[in-house]
């Protein structure tokens, strides 16, 4: 049988995979998707809470992540589909003076790279959060451009226009092998044929390291595991995506907002980290969190909660993603390590990761990409992570 030929040949159809297989298609490249569930989104992403944020302490993700804002946010504007965005800004409360110096030392960062913050009183902070606790709040970052919006509308938009574009897609395929010649890759092979491709995105997500693996790379990608839940739909009565920065038992910060259809959704950081890959609810999230929550915001006592869940955030030892081509292999890409931030990173570094592909990198996607390289020492550290 004839063996197939793609541009470019993108493993996983996820928060990462899919715009950058739309930003392909979109190009004029013939792409092909290779996802080994049933349907776009059916890992990580589906499992996104929503946000949407360029507020970040680094020039790379802020850049990906406004251009991200804008795509989201001029969806529905430019091809009629409805995924739910929500212009309703992200604030972190300061309730202790390490808090409020953090943010504020942040903020001159996040200002020089042209991010729309300012810091807030805590008066505003309760127009905007209404019954928020304002015993010992020194104030907030507020930033009114961040938003939300739904995965599972956005990453179905974006499939289909890359349908309409020309991307394929093989479901329920698996990759099990790439085979090479000297520093190129010649053939992906899955479980049901093999492939060629010009290139080879890695767009795994939790096992873009077992990807890299195939090919005797040592990809730094460990995923851990968080829990997140969603109440019943109740009138609007909360703006901002709410981060408390502060540690508790057994977790890092935690975070929630009301999304476009009224559901109060919250996730929280655990500490120690959860690695590995396990889908499981626990019984120890939910009371956790929930104490938490109403201890910053009484009035959330009394919402009921709908499900809860459990997914992987793909942790790299910096915070920061891997993304740029590989040394090793002329014609492999990286597009992975997005450190539970794959689904606000998505559409902004779906565009670059097409533009390395397509060698189209402008002297600020350089730029842009040094926070990324796979290269890197892991010397520093992402703040906002």
């Amino acid at each position: 049988m004839t063996q197939k030929h793609y541009d470019v040949i993108v493993i996983g159809a996820g928060s990462l995979g899919v715009p950058t297989a739309l930003a392909l298609a979109e190009s004029g490249a013939s792409v092909l998707v290779i996802e080994p569930n049933a349907s776009v989104g059916q890992l990580s992403n589906k499992k996104a809470i929503g946000g949407i944020r360029a507020t970040h302490s680094d020039y790379g993700k802020i850049k990906v992540c406004q251009r991200s804002i804008e795509i989201f946010s001029t969806w529905k504007e430019k091809n009629g589909d409805d995924i739910g965005w929500l212009s309703n800004g992200y604030a972190y409360p300061a309730y202790n003076e390490k808090d409020e110096k953090k943010l504020k030392d942040l903020m001159k960062i996040q200002l020089s790279h042209g991010l729309n913050i300012r810091w807030i009183s805590p008066e505003e902070l309760s127009v905007l959060a209404p019954g928020i606790r304002m015993e010992g709040l020194r104030g907030s970052t507020f930033s009114p451009e961040d938003g939300s919006a739904s995965p599972l509308l956005s990453t179905n938009a974006f499939y289909f226009k890359s349908l309409k574009k020309g991307a394929e897609y093989r479901f329920h395929e698996r990759v099990t092998a790439m085979k090479t010649e000297g520093n190129r890759i010649v053939e992906v092979v899955t479980d049901k044929g093999s492939y060629s491709a010009g290139t080879v995105v890695n767009a795994a997500g939790a096992y873009a390291a077992d990807i890299g693996k195939m090919i005797g790379l040592n990809l730094p990608v460990m995923p851990d595991n968080h829990e997140a839940a969603i109440t019943e739909p109740v009138e609007r009565f909360l703006g901002p995506m709410i981060v408390d920065m502060r540690p508790g038992p057994r977790s890092l910060n935690y975070y929630f907002y009301q999304n476009n259809e009224g559901q109060v959704v919250f996730c929280i950081t655990p500490e120690p980290a959860i690695l590995g890959v396990d889908n499981d609810n626990t019984s120890e999230y939910f009371p956790l969190v929930a104490k938490r929550m109403v201890e910053l915001y009484p009035r959330l006592a009394q919402l009921r909660v709908r499900r809860s869940w459990r997914g992987q955030y793909p942790n790299t030892p910096d915070g920061f993603p891997l993304v740029g081509e590989s040394r090793e292999y002329v014609n492999f890409v990286n597009n992975i390590g997005a450190c539970g931030q794959g689904y606000m990173l998505g559409p902004g570094m779906g565009e670059l990761t097409a533009r390395i592909v397509l060698k189209r990198l402008s002297e600020d996607d350089h730029k842009i990409l040094k926070s990324f390289d796979p290269y890197r020492e892991f010397s520093g550290m992402e703040l906002f992570k």
